[in-house]
């Protein structure tokens, strides 16, 4: 029995190496999201509770329109972005510093071995006699 062709091309599809990196990507990405949120519920929401007194917008309405879960999201929206900028904002920075590091320190190039500095004398001996 025949396989259908679409079969390899799902294969190559899956194998393709952006296919694994988004997959990665999306991995990390729920352990980041856990980290951001765990950082907006226990830092930054106290602090608007103590500066606004109260966090819950659900009974906030427009005459018919029940606006309070909008405003909620928008503010939740807004403060994990926050959160995740000054995230990365301190990788990138601890990034930088760390590649500063290995651009400031060259590799010397070594110099040639005992052994080559023989071989070398010895292939100029060999120039000299053929000469």
């Amino acid at each position: 029995m025949k396989k259908p062709g679409w079969i390899d091309d799902f294969k190559k599809f899956i194998m393709r190496g952006n296919v694994l990196d988004m997959a990665v990507g999306v991995v990390i990405g729920g352990a980041f999201t856990a980290i951001v949120t765990g950082v907006v519920n226990s830092i930054i929401n106290p602090i608007i509770t103590l500066i606004s007194g109260h966090t819950d917008f659900s009974s906030v309405s427009i005459g018919i329109f029940p606006i309070g879960e909008l405003i909620s999201a928008i503010i939740n929206f807004l403060l994990i972005a926050f959160v995740v900028f000054w995230m990365v904002r301190l990788i990138n920075k601890a990034s930088d510093k760390l590649h500063k590091k290995e651009e400031a320190e060259p590799e010397v190039p070594a110099g040639p071995s005992n052994e080559e500095k023989l071989l070398m004398e010895i292939r100029d001996l060999l120039k000299e006699q053929n000469k």
